[in-house]
């Protein structure tokens, strides 16, 4: 297995590239259009033939790059069958999965909160466990629950719940981190992770989440209407 992490600036956004070597198939999850160039060229040095091109939700502070790299690459477009979008390809249900060249498995998951229709990917490799968690669990924060029918109560039983029931060693991979960070554990936001903690209770978390007086995502306006079309549908709007 092939991986990187690639970081977008403007909206401290993750991507992540993952590819089984044998067949020399790649997927991205969360591309960004401002990186769309970046994307490219990196499967073209390596030589990878893009497959999938994944979101975990409809994003609100990029807009994502999903339509453009089919219209390139002709890969497939793939994400939640409940943002019931019809420009995708392939809409996850919870608990479906899709095959990365011959061998690596990737489970998509239903993990409500940060927005309704929000998932996460798992992906189990030989000797690791890799949770791509969006913008539900970041590290030593979470997803905020202020727009896009979010709500804190849901986000609170699938950080406990879904996530926290994991293998205290599974590594997490967020959509964004703010601070310089890039990777964490199950363990170590259970024990550190100043929002939801494994000891917070959820009467806390919701108080919490309600004054967190967050402004509004500078891209919002045109982010969510671009990305209910997966991404740009023309080439020439990636310089919005």
């Amino acid at each position: 297995m092939l991986f990187k992490q690639l970081f977008e600036n403007e909206s401290s956004t993750y991507t992540y590239l993952i590819s089984c070597q044998e067949k020399q198939e790649a997927i991205l999850i969360d591309p960004v259009l401002e990186t769309l160039d970046r994307d490219l060229k990196i499967l073209e040095s390596m030589g990878l033939k893009l497959t999938y091109a994944i979101d975990t939700h409809i994003h609100a502070d990029h807009v994502t790059s999903a339509s453009a790299l089919r219209e390139i690459t002709k890969c497939k477009v793939a994400g939640p069958a409940n943002d019931k979008l019809k420009c995708r390809d392939i809409n996850f249900k919870n608990r479906d999965s899709l095959i990365i060249g011959n061998s690596l498995k990737l489970e998509a998951i239903h993990t409500p909160g940060h927005t309704e229709a929000h998932f996460s990917y798992v992906l189990n490799n030989k000797f690791d466990k890799f949770l791509f968690s969006g913008d539900a669990l970041l590290i030593n924060t979470c997803g905020r629950t202020d727009f896009q029918s979010g709500s804190s109560e849901e986000l609170f039983n699938t950080i406990k719940k879904t996530f926290y029931s994991m293998p205290n060693e599974t590594r997490i991979y967020p959509a964004h981190d703010y601070n310089n960070n890039n990777v964490t554990t199950i363990r170590e936001q259970k024990k550190y992770n100043t929002l939801i903690n494994e000891n917070i209770k959820i009467r806390d978390f919701v108080n919490n989440m309600s004054n967190l007086n967050l402004d509004k995502p500078k891209k919002i306006d045109f982010a969510v209407p671009q990305n209910n079309k997966c991404g740009a549908n023309d080439l020439h709007e990636r310089n919005l």
